[in-house]
């Protein structure tokens, strides 16, 4: 681990963003150019302190997921992330992306003020998301931890199917699956063995009865675009119109929840963005 090279990285990365870049208020007195420690520290759902002692050169070997936190937070290339995980003394992720965000994406994201979206990788997990899918799906689904998995949240957790009507959540469980089994063909033709993959997939079959179910039905399909309809007990029913935009490498999907039209669901979302997330914390988007 090069304690200094990393520390100075950090650093640097910091001051050249500023808070509006990465769907921040600039607010007044800024003493130091660029983000606060406590601003990064937000941004990758990390201590502030343990960003202070990165960039002091005091800290312990960061995990590759607080790294690969930084590097999105950070808004890094694919090369700086890359060289990030070298000076901490790991080995880069592999494949196309490792689940990293392109700059691009992550300020296109925070462009659209207005309409919820995200971006997640070809199994399910989501990868990164703009401030209005926050409110949208507040807590529920997060860019940190181990239960980013749209997928396996939808067939393991009950709760997460209660705000979507009864009779669409069949349909939704088989586009999961269907989706799924076409992304786990692509990744084996693409790379081999995909251990991620197939961890996932036995994960499912062990635990969820009617994944297991589903998957010998052998049914396949990409997820374009759909509607999902989600009621919420203070603005009542959302009927959202999901395009899903897919990147260069195709292992990354861009998902935009638009208001259906002739639903009056625009002026909910308008509603939700003044009220904010603590009122939406229920829903989730694994009906995209």
């Amino acid at each position: 681990m090069n304690r200094d090279e990393l520390a100075g990285l950090l650093r640097r990365a910091r001051e050249r963003l500023q808070p509006e870049e990465v769907g921040l208020p600039h607010g007044a007195r800024r003493r130091t150019p660029g983000l606060r420690r406590e601003e990064v520290a937000q941004l990758a759902g990390v201590s502030s302190d343990y960003v202070m002692r990165l960039e002091q050169r005091r800290s312990a070997q960061p995990s590759t997921q607080l790294l690969a936190a930084l590097a999105r937070a950070l808004r890094l290339s694919g090369d700086e992330r890359d060289h990030l995980f070298v000076l901490a003394g790991h080995r880069p992720p592999a494949g196309p992306r490792g689940g990293h965000v392109e700059p691009g994406l992550l300020h296109l994201l925070d462009s659209l003020v207005d309409t919820p979206a995200q971006l997640v990788d070809e199994l399910g997990t989501l990868l990164a998301q703009n401030r209005m899918a926050e409110t949208l799906f507040g807590e529920v689904c997060t860019v940190t931890g181990d239960r980013r998995n749209v997928v396996w949240r939808w067939f393991t957790e009950p709760a997460v199917r209660a705000p979507h009507p009864p009779e669409e959540c069949q349909r939704l469980s088989r586009v999961h699956v269907a989706d799924l089994r076409a992304a786990l063909a692509r990744r084996r033709q693409a790379g081999g063995r995909d251990a991620e993959g197939e961890a996932l997939l036995a994960r499912l079959r062990r635990d969820s009865p009617e994944f297991a179910a589903l998957w010998e039905e052998h049914e396949v399909a990409v997820r374009r675009e759909s509607r999902m309809r989600v009621h919420h007990p203070t603005v009542g029913l959302l009927e959202l119109d999901s395009v899903v935009l897919r990147t260069t490498a195709e292992d990354q999907r861009l998902l935009l929840f638009t208001p259906a039209p002739g639903t009056g669901t625009a002026g909910r979302l308008g509603l939700l963005r003044v009220v904010g997330p603590e009122d939406f914390t229920h829903l989730d988007p694994s009906g995209r």
